[in-house]
């Protein structure tokens, strides 16, 4: 049994963090699904920006859109709908055996609505229906200004994966957002059963802080945070609010550990995997981590419920001069301007190939 076996028997969804056509159609990822315990699937602005822009497999659909009178952001989402309807096809059959909890691919609305509660709301309604898939979630970023829209698009009833979420806080946010649009479910006669994930990235923690601390920090940061949403998690959990909806028909929004790929050189390329194994979570793991780990990764036992010595860890932190609560606000903002970045790329992309291929 290789690592990534172990995590899955462990308890913890492995979904790649990667979309591309050749990855659909060559076999790769339907071997990554029979051999490497790959359960779900994660796309984002980057993502599609290099996919799209490094590759031939596009080319003729991106022709036939043009001709059928498509630009801009209404081409892309046809040919990342269909990709994404491709691969949640191949998790259906996970997503049944699991009821639900499992087999999710995963489409982000256009980051320039980020302010716009009422748009943002309507094209996840747009895009599910598009897709025509059960497990599809609508990536929406969890700051504060997106919170509103959360709250809105489960309350629509369209599975919601939150994103670009950097701490604790963010994540009680998030997942308070979650509870309130179910809670507004129940209270309107309608199933509280929407599923949902809240997504919390993890390396970039370590990258903004990895020559600002002592040697005996470096690359703590992450997990430490980490460990510290997975107790809120927990606790959550047990709390009377969730136990309440829960049974009224209601199910976790899982916590999903984001951005596991490592950035440091001098770290091991599998440093967050084993580090972040818990029961009832998701890791989101780059391509080349993925193959890595199943390649020489080691689960050596479950993530302690208590979160561990995270506050320890954050002190250290703390005595070192890192505002954590600062740097997370910091974190989360240039993640939603890089978003926008590569949005931006992304349609520049399409624009040029549209002009070469007409």
């Amino acid at each position: 049994m290789n690592a990534t076996q172990q995590l899955h028997a462990l308890g913890q969804s492995l979904w790649l963090d990667n979309i591309t056509r050749d990855l659909l159609t060559g076999g790769t990822l339907q071997r990554y699904i029979d051999e490497l315990s790959v359960t779900g699937l994660t796309s984002n602005p980057t993502i599609f920006d290099h996919a799209v822009a490094r590759s031939h497999a596009y080319d003729a659909d991106i022709r036939r859109l043009v001709e059928a009178g498509k630009a801009d952001e209404a081409l892309f989402f046809e040919l990342a709908v269909a990709d994404l309807v491709k691969a949640a096809d191949l998790f259906a059959p996970i997503h049944k055996r699991t009821a639900g909890v499992d087999g999710f691919v995963s489409l982000e609305v256009s980051p320039l609505l980020a302010h716009d509660t009422a748009r943002t709301v309507a094209d996840a309604k747009m895009l599910h229906a598009k897709a025509n898939r059960p497990n599809l979630f609508i990536k929406i970023p969890g700051t504060l200004e997106g919170l509103p829209a959360i709250e809105e698009t489960i309350f629509a009833g369209v599975p919601v994966n939150v994103t670009l979420l950097f701490s604790r806080d963010d994540y009680l946010r998030a997942a308070d957002a979650y509870m309130r649009g179910l809670e507004r479910r129940v209270a309107a006669g309608l199933s509280p059963d929407v599923r949902s994930v809240a997504s919390l990235f993890v390396s970039r923690w370590d990258k903004a802080t990895m020559d600002k601390v002592p040697g005996e920090l470096r690359d703590r940061l992450g997990i430490a945070v980490s460990q510290q949403a997975y107790k809120a998690y927990r606790d959550l959990l047990d709390s009377d609010r969730w136990q309440w909806l829960e049974g009224q028909g209601a199910r976790p929004q899982r916590l999903l550990f984001a951005s596991t790929g490592n950035k440091d050189p001098q770290a091991s390329d599998v440093i967050y995997m084993g580090a972040l194994a818990a029961p009832n979570t998701v890791n989101t793991v780059p391509e080349e981590t993925l193959q890595a780990f199943a390649s020489h990764g080691q689960v050596d036992r479950a993530m302690r419920r208590d979160g561990g010595d995270a506050e320890q860890v954050l002190a250290g932190f703390t005595r070192a001069g890192i505002d954590v609560a600062a740097l997370a606000r910091e974190l989360q903002d240039e993640g939603a301007k890089s978003f926008v970045e590569s949005w931006k790329d992304l349609l520049g992309a399409i624009k040029e190939k549209s002009k070469a291929l007409a």
